[in-house]
């Protein structure tokens, strides 16, 4: 049992006295409304029973010693309360120390050190965002262990403030919000403007939702979307000029192609049609889910595949491949790229009788043309945060 392991873990490199309490904190995949988040529209994510698990324990002086065990060579990792800096060469300690500075910068003190042992089976840059998982569990066992008054709501706008300003990484809400408010067996209808929300069913009679990671790794605070932001909100402010919106998700994709012109860089006018387009699939593809149409919803995926790939550029050739060879198989009801993308996974709705199928064509294609193996996870929905018993 993993909890068991990152326990017995704590106990051999901290000793087993005192007070140690064991955390979780899902990944999340999401099916719909890529890249709308931060554009002021929605996205459909749902938690995963996979995420980050972490065993904690208060210290009596100010001292930080945190130990993964996803990178063991890199030893226990010892910081402090005082030393709230970035780490320069992106440590992955910067993700529970930048959530510990954004508790700290909203007024509350963390009077004592801990000592931290974590273990993660999200796997690394697969675009299951792991970084949010992290973020996420580290807020829920500091409101835990510290008795802070947050919900969980808060937890996920701490998270991503602390993405956003320590990591330096722009991303919007979803992934945060997904991990800290997930529950079993429904995605999350989030209108990323307002942070209204609805709780909807998965019911998905006779297939799967099948996850499968390409193996090329992305890193979000490297890559292309810092740029991806800054593009969307230079065709925001071109739309300004002609239309009365505060976001790109407040237009219909009517809207946008009677104002698009207004929008006088073309890659910028790309990025617009994204957002504005793939909010409104976001949109249609709750409401056929919602009617039981899984066809639709399926239909609706494979055009935000090829928005991420041809609007949004967020896709890349091996991601592609995937896509394109799960679109021929019968029984694949809808396949797309699914994260911040640059690499990373494929969603896909894949009817039961057709799963082994699927992975042996992918597999066989994959090897082929890009000489990787892709890995395949038949993913279940499951809850938010939990202190493990």
């Amino acid at each position: 049992m993993i909890q068991q392991n990152v326990l017995d873990k704590f106990k051999e490199l901290f000793g087993a006295d005192g007070d140690i309490r064991v955390y979780f904190a899902p990944g999340r995949v999401n099916l719909i409304g890529e890249h709308t988040d931060y554009n002021g529209g929605h996205v459909f994510p749902c938690a995963l029973t996979i995420g980050t698990y972490m065993a904690a324990r208060k210290r009596d002086d100010r001292k930080l010693r945190f130990y993964s065990m996803n990178f063991d060579n890199l030893g226990v990792v010892e910081s402090s309360l005082d030393e709230f800096t970035p780490d320069p060469d992106g440590l992955w300690i910067n993700y529970p120390m930048g959530v510990m500075w954004a508790f700290e910068g909203r007024g509350m003190k963390l009077e004592s050190g801990l000592d931290i042992v974590l273990f993660g089976n999200i796997p690394n840059g697969s675009g299951l965002s792991s970084s949010a998982s992290l973020e996420v569990v580290t807020g829920y066992m500091l409101k835990d262990i510290y008795g802070f008054d947050v919900t969980n709501q808060d937890i996920a706008l701490i998270g991503q403030y602390s993405e956003n300003n320590y990591n330096g990484c722009n991303c919007g809400i979803m992934d945060q919000f997904a991990s800290a408010m997930g529950k079993k067996d429904n995605a999350i209808f989030l209108d990323c403007n307002t942070l209204d929300f609805e709780y909807a069913p998965i019911v998905l009679d006779g297939a799967k939702i099948v996850v499968t990671n390409s193996m090329v790794k992305h890193s979000l605070v490297t890559s292309a979307y810092n740029d991806r932001r800054n593009e969307s909100a230079q065709a925001l402010k071109d739309l300004q000029t002609v239309c009365d919106i505060k976001t790109l998700g407040d237009l219909t994709d009517e809207e946008f192609e009677a104002h698009k012109d207004a929008i006088k860089d073309e890659v910028a006018r790309k990025r617009g049609k994204h957002a504005v387009y793939e909010n409104q699939r976001t949109i249609k593809a709750v409401k056929a889910l919602k009617e039981n149409d899984i066809e639709t919803f399926g239909k609706l995926m494979n055009a935000s595949h090829v928005s991420l790939r041809d609007d949004y550029e967020t896709s890349c050739p091996e991601v592609d491949v995937l896509v394109d060879e799960a679109w021929k198989i019968p029984g694949v009801i809808g396949s797309r790229i699914t994260g911040g993308g640059f690499g990373g996974c494929t969603v896909s709705i894949v009817k039961d009788e057709a799963i082994d199928q699927f992975k042996a064509n992918l597999t066989k294609a994959y090897e082929e043309k890009v000489g990787k193996t892709p890995e395949f996870y038949v993913v279940s929905i499951g809850d938010g945060p939990s202190r493990l018993a």
